[in-house]
């Protein structure tokens, strides 16, 4: 673009700064503080957020599973690496991906298959994984993805089975909590791609957001209120 900014790098508080070292979540105007914008970044982050129940499980949560009158059944496991979990009679079960109420549902399923008369599991979240990364929209797997090291946003987007180009419209939303507040940054990823802009670091508990169908109307609400500057993004407060 004409006129485009320098290409900012992050701080060491989470916010991107121009290479002059001026932070450019503040030097980027008045941050973003609408109705609109917090309802659409509510619905774009919901799948990422602790307690809601459109919480998507992910590799190393902690989880509290009950079954109504059989105590033998109450246990606390943890989500391997590999996204399963072991349960006694029943063995290992696929968790990272499902919501509480769709592991619930298996789980009965597979213990009512063979074990009990219609058993009612409960499943609780009891530990949030800190290390974890959440990318859903135009990607091949959406999900919650454990960092190790590291991670670029577009290393980020590869672990989601990279972005599906029939459904994407190229701009990219990462939601951020920094010093308390959450905040948004929009990504061009053609520009990343092409080496115009470089490629940001992503931070355990980022949430990645990818344009799709689904994700159409919010995303157009955050769209308009979250600049891109030049060839690169801003954090801005919403």
């Amino acid at each position: 673009m004409n006129g485009a900014a320098a290409d900012p790098a992050y701080a060491s508080d989470g916010s991107l700064t121009s290479t002059s070292g001026t932070s450019a979540f503040t030097s980027a105007g008045p941050a973003i503080h609408s109705t609109a914008a917090s309802q659409a970044a509510d619905t774009l982050t919901a799948v990422a957020k602790p307690g809601s129940a459109a919480y998507k499980i992910g590799p190393l949560d902690a989880l509290a599973i009950s079954v109504f009158k059989v105590p033998d059944l109450t246990k606390l496991v943890q989500v391997a690496e590999d996204g399963t979990i072991n349960y006694p009679l029943i063995g290992d079960v696929p968790a990272a991906g499902k919501t509480t109420h769709e592991l619930e549902r298996e789980l009965a399923k597979r213990l009512g298959g063979k074990y009990l008369e219609d058993p009612h599991v409960t499943v609780l979240v009891k530990e949030f994984n800190s290390q974890r990364v959440t990318v859903f929209g135009a990607v091949k797997t959406s999900g919650v993805y454990a960092l190790k090291g590291n991670t670029s946003l577009m290393q980020a987007l590869a672990m989601a089975g990279d972005v599906d180009i029939d459904r994407d419209s190229g701009d990219v939303l990462v939601f951020r909590t920094i010093n308390g507040q959450r905040s948004a940054a929009r990504f061009d990823i053609d520009a990343i791609k092409s080496g115009k802009v470089s490629d940001p670091q992503i931070e355990p508990g980022d949430v990645i957001a990818v344009d799709s169908s689904a994700t159409k109307a919010a995303f157009k609400s955050l769209i308009a209120m979250v600049p891109l500057l030049g060839t690169a993004a801003v954090f801005a407060g919403l």
